[in-house]
This record gives structure tokens, sequence and C-alpha cells, in this order.
């Protein structure tokens, strides 16, 4: 009886084991089996919106601000959610706790990668370009940066990935070092001396050039056809779209608001910016430094699909990935492309990246 009992005892460990390390499988990998069944049921009661505190996620902090995004929701109730860097919201992706979000183009690829390309789905573009490599006085050609420091915002972020990419390209890969700091660190480390050179998204390589003396080594516009690179997408969970899309579509009507008010109205557009940052860091920017930012990006919905697969190379490049993620499916443009047709303007172009 006694060895029966143990048996047994030893049996359901085994089974408690095994279901502990399939659902930290399902964790690191966004939990798919509920976006697989998932079918239309209205409006959401919530979404939970992610963005960050800079300029290129001025489409989220102008319809924030100026309510296009709840004014669209109606009665859906909308959960600002603020990240300072993309791999952090992938992970509130992948874990659920995030409905849809402005990210990087490279985290956005990471977190469908990591889920096997199921938990989320691309649904429209929200920022081109908006990002420069930025030095001290003394660096002024690329292999000026042998020996020194370059920062970029988070490892694996958009900037990191491009960064490394280019290094590459210039020979310099494993000549410079580059670490990793929050964009305000970088400013302070910038200001002492502690780092080099900087390749950051707006308003942060604004800040640096105009508030601590630095220069423009590159901006990154010059490494694409047309200056156009997607800086910031919205992504979305793939059980959210198919059991909301009258709630993704509403949230894609506020950032077709927020980017045309950008166009018509740049200076309170500015002001709306410069609002919400102040509200989510403590302090706003200074007329000059917004300014210098905004003539860096365009506002746009056209998440530029065809530039991923480059996108998705550059990373194995840099090193940020092992293998090259298969982008098949990673694009959902339907909803968009309702909105677009609705306001009588040309759809978008998923690039042949929309289906499986």
């Amino acid at each position: 009886m006694r060895s029966t009992r143990r048996a047994f005892a030893a049996g359901i460990a085994a089974l408690s084991l095994a279901s502990l390390v399939a659902g930290c499988s399902r964790a690191d990998r966004g939990d798919t089996s509920a976006a697989d069944t998932a079918t239309d049921q209205g409006p959401a009661a919530e979404l939970r919106l992610g963005y960050f505190p800079n300029v290129t996620h001025a489409s989220a902090l102008i319809g924030l601000e100026k309510g296009f995004f709840a004014k669209e929701l109606g009665g859906t109730k909308l959960v600002p959610t603020k990240f300072n860097d993309g791999p952090t919201e992938v992970a509130a992706f992948l874990g659920g706790s995030l409905d849809a979000g402005f990210i990087g183009s490279g985290p956005a690829i990471n977190a469908f990668a990591k889920s096997d390309g199921e938990a989320v789905r691309l649904v429209a573009g929200g920022t081109s370009a908006g990002a420069q490599l930025v030095t001290s006085a003394d660096i002024t050609k690329p292999e000026d940066l042998v020996g020194k420091t370059v920062v970029t915002p988070a490892l694996g972020n958009t900037q990191d990935v491009a960064l490394k990419k280019w290094l590459v390209d210039k020979g310099l890969k494993d000549r410079v070092q580059v670490t990793n700091r929050e964009n305000a660190q970088t400013l302070d480390a910038f200001k002492k001396g502690e780092v080099q050179a900087a390749w950051l998204p707006e308003p942060w390589s604004s800040r640096l050039v105009l508030d601590a003396g630095a220069k423009v080594l590159l901006d990154e516009k010059e490494l694409w056809a047309d200056g156009k690179f997607p800086t910031t997408t919205l992504l979305v969970r793939t059980q959210y779209l198919k059991e909301h899309p009258q709630t993704v579509q509403a949230l894609l009507r506020g950032l077709l608001t927020a980017n045309a008010y950008a166009g018509s109205d740049s200076a309170d557009a500015k002001l709306a910016v410069n609002k919400q940052l102040e509200a989510l860091t403590g302090k706003g920017l200074n007329a000059a430094v917004i300014d210098r930012a905004f003539t860096s990006i365009s506002l746009d919905t056209d998440p530029l699909a065809a530039t991923y697969p480059r996108l998705a190379k550059d990373a194995v490049t840099a090193g940020v990935a092992t293998e090259e993620t298969k982008l098949n499916g990673f694009f959902d443009l339907g909803a968009l492309n309702t909105v677009l047709k609705a306001a009588g303007k040309p759809e978008a172009d998923a690039a042949g990246l929309d289906t499986k």
C-alpha cells in the first residue's frame, strides 16, 4: 500500500512539474490556443494601449492628449500604459497584459518570432524615420568610434539593431563598445563624457545635439530609399484583433485623426506632445528641441511592409537574432484598410506578408 501511495504521489508530482514547464513555455511564447479559436465578440470592454514618452510616438501622444482615441472608442475604456523600451513592451504583449501598443519595428518582429508567429499582428504604421547617430565633436568619421562607447536605448531595440548592423557594414564589429541605457541616463552620461556617441530616437538625438553639444554623424534616413524606414508601428494581440475588430478599427480611426491633426495644426500638435511628455516624465521639451525633433519624423499609418524582410535580415547581421524571422502572416491590414477606404484614402500594402 505504501509503495502504491508513493507511486501515486510521484505521478502527481511529475504531472505538476510537466504542467509548470508547459505553463512557462506558453508564457514565453504567448498563449496562442485562445487566439486560434477566437471569434468576433463585438466592441471590447477595455483597450490596454502601450506607448513610449518619445516624439517618435507622437501619434499616440497626440491621440491621447486630444482625446481622439477615447472619442472613437466610445464605451470601450482606454487604459494607456507607458513603456521606456521595446523589449519590456514585448514581454507585456506575450504575457497577455497588453492589447495593443505602439512599438519599434525590431521588437515587433521579435514578439512575432518569440510567439512562433501567433501572438501578435502588425496592423498599422506609426512613424517613419526619427533616429540619428550623434557623437562628440572629435568624432568625424566611423573609424573614430574605435575604442569608444556608443549607447542605444535597450538591447535588441530598433536603434540597437540599426547600430550593430551599421557597425558590421563599416567593419567595426567588436572594435566599438556598445552599451544600453535609458535615454535620460544617456543624456547625463554624454554631458559627463562617460559615453562618446549614441544612436537614439527623437527627441533624444535632438536633446543631445541642442542640450549637450553633440553633432550628427549619421541620420538613419541616409540608409534607406527615400529616407523612409519604420521607427514606430502599431501592434495588436492576435486574439484581441479577432475578438474585437470593431475596437481595433476605432483605435485606427483615432490614429488617422491624430496624424491628420499633426498635419493641419503642427503647432498645437507639438503642444499636445509636450503636455504628454511633461505629464509622463515630469519635464517637457524646450521649443527648439521639439521643433528639431518634428523635422526628423513622418507620421503615417503606412507600415512600410516591404522594408521588413531587410529588417529581419539586419537583426541576424547585428547578432541580435540567431536566424531570420519568417514574416509570413505578421501583417494584418484588414482593419486599417477598412478605415482608410472609409476616409477616402488609398489602402496600405502588406507586401505579401499578410498570409502564412
